[in-house]
């Protein structure tokens, strides 16, 4: 009996701890390179897109920074040029895979990196 007493603290411990790892949000930087012919106002409602797809999932936006539109070192999708767009927010770990599948099936992006700072 004793035993199971021991074994039931330490499974409530550890789910307790993945718990908090789930709950707990880390820093993320997101760059993404938008097409340049979207228009001015399609180009807000991009990075609002993007920036609403953040929040509604429980993340935090700490600043949004656009860069203007840029040469490419190559031509991506038949573009030598794009908007970049530098994003800084709070996240569960979880939400970024569906955020990058989101901005890969995007046809506005033409590409995005998205990493962890620690």
């Amino acid at each position: 009996m004793v035993s199971k007493k021991v074994s039931n603290e330490v499974s409530n411990e550890v789910s307790n701890e993945v718990s908090n790892e789930e709950e707990q949000l880390s820093d993320y930087e997101l760059v993404f390179i938008i097409s340049p012919e979207i228009a001015e106002e399609e180009l807000n409602a991009a990075i609002d897109n993007v920036s609403r797809f953040i929040t509604e999932r429980g993340g935090v936006i700490s600043d949004v920074e656009q860069w203007g539109k840029r040469r490419l070192a190559y031509p991506v999708k038949h573009f030598e040029e794009g908007s970049y767009i530098l994003t800084r927010f709070k996240s569960k770990p979880a939400q970024n895979t569906e955020l990058e599948v989101n901005l890969k099936i995007s046809e506005d992006v033409l590409r995005h990196l998205l990493i962890r700072l620690s």
